[in-house]
């Protein structure tokens, strides 16, 4: 079945011949990964055809179909931070407008008394000094104990034991520290509880969100959903570029045809796949077993959004903090109507999203016993914020929102198979130096589509 290459002649034989002409590339998955994929693609000069699932684009961040309660939903809360270089770039691409999404502010991890660490304007190290040393709820000795860690860590160059945990990477810490500040941040930013998260990865993160520069750390909290942070206006550039987007479809199939790629019955020259790892190891099972068997043994680990509604409600920061137990299960809360616009999303006014990472023990209590707990835990924690008893609103469920970043897991491979070139892997579960993050996701598109160039300029050579 042949295609139409956007700014050229219908795509029929086993490849491109002449230098610079463009693959028929078919990316598989319509998350963030796929569609930076399909963005790098697409502004390399190929001719893109993408393949969803699911009714709507956009992947584990996107918005709930349908308006529930005068305020467009997510299926999760996702931030993301200054770091995000890749993801800020391919926004700025498509037209999106950071400041209008985004709202940028210092990293601050404190509760609703102030107490944590708030970090200050100004150059990384400096502003990380300053935050620990002015941090509100420690004592002085428990200050310095974290500064001397960090130096300890910056020497050894954010280098640890492959197989040691955060927990283990932090024993030495005052209690204090690691309850309001380190499992936190491990659970936030790995989703895996410290017991049980990878030190290294950890410490990769702390590098380049608290250490790489001005404004790496900076907190950015979308002002609209999800789908409007960028998938939507990807989507919208992409077609605008003849690029084919099809939704509420699933790939069958992906086999090597000669020198080409059939997926169902359309050929390519390449394949991205940037589905789930599940849905990867499906298609891959027969060309690439052992990469399939990767991917299907990854564990995965879920996020529970509980959204509760308290009219006249507003905390002292658009998120904050929360002590985390057993019988309260949020670590953090969003009060939206501090992000979203009153004027255009009135339901946002009093509406608050408290977010459980790690939340395999949440999901088998069941989500109605979730959102009871959470009800409780806001009228504890945040009582003297909220004029009324908060009224719930919905509670969802990503049941397989990351993977487990544990130490010395073993990721699937962006290259799927050397025995079958032209099927790569994007997704934020490949192998690479972030955990599950939007980041990591977009990063991983872009370096799949980068590759395809690579080979275009290999064949070129060999020819």
């Amino acid at each position: 079945m042949k295609r139409a290459v956007p700014g050229g002649s219908a795509h029929t034989g086993p490849g491109p011949t002449a230098k610079h002409s463009p693959l028929a590339v078919a990316v598989v998955g319509g998350g963030w990964a796929g569609l930076a994929a399909a963005v790098e693609a697409t502004s390399r000069g190929h001719a893109v055809t993408l393949f969803e699932m699911a009714p709507s684009l956009g992947g584990r961040a996107r918005r709930l179909p349908g308006e529930q309660h005068e305020l467009p939903l997510d299926n999760g809360q996702h931030i993301l931070i200054g770091a995000y270089r890749e993801t800020l770039r391919l926004m700025a691409l498509v037209g999106v407008d950071e400041t209008a999404v985004l709202r940028r502010m210092p990293l601050q991890l404190v509760d609703a008394a102030g107490r944590g660490l708030a970090l200050p304007h100004g150059a990384a190290l400096p502003a990380f000094v300053r935050g620990v040393l002015g941090a509100r709820g420690w004592t002085i000795s428990e200050r310095l104990a974290l500064l001397a860690a960090a130096t300890g860590w910056m020497l050894r160059g954010f280098r640890c034991d492959p197989a040691q945990s955060v927990a283990q990477l932090s024993a030495a810490l005052p209690v204090a520290v690691r309850r309001s500040l380190i499992e936190p941040l491990c659970v936030a930013a790995l989703n895996t509880p410290a017991e049980q998260a990878s030190a290294e990865v950890f410490l990769r993160v702390l590098r380049d969100a608290l250490f790489a520069g001005r404004g790496a750390s900076d907190l950015l909290l979308p002002r609209v959903d999800l789908s409007a942070l960028w998938p939507d206006a990807a989507a919208r550039w992409l077609r605008e570029r003849g690029a084919f987007l099809h939704t509420a479809r699933r790939v069958d199939r992906v086999e090597p045809r000669g020198a080409q790629w059939q997926v169902d019955a359309e050929c390519f020259d390449r394949v991205i796949l940037a589905c789930s790892a599940l849905e990867a190891a499906r298609l891959t099972e027969p060309h690439a077993p052992v990469w399939a068997r990767t991917a299907r043994a990854l564990r995965h680990e879920p996020i529970v959004t509980v959204l509760l509604r308290a009219a006249g409600a507003r905390l002292p920061a658009p998120l904050l903090a929360l002590d985390s137990s057993d019988s309260a299960p949020a670590q953090y809360v969003f009060d939206l109507g501090q992000l979203r616009d009153p004027a255009h999303e009135p339901g946002a006014a009093g509406t608050l999203a408290f977010v459980i990472s790690g939340a395999a023990r949440a999901v088998e209590r069941g989500l109605d016993h979730t959102a009871r707990a959470v009800q409780a835990q806001a009228i504890a924690q945040l009582g003297a914020l909220l004029p009324g008893a908060p009224v719930l609103l919905r509670s969802v469920s990503e049941k397989r929102a990351t993977f487990l970043c544990t130490p010395g897991l073993v990721r699937p491979s962006a290259l799927v198979s050397a025995d079958h070139p032209g099927l790569h892997a994007a997704g934020d579960y490949i192998d690479g130096p972030y955990p599950a993050t939007l980041e990591g996701a977009v990063q991983s598109g872009v370096a799949a589509a980068r590759a395809l160039s690579l080979w275009r300029a290999k064949a070129s050579r060999a020819a």
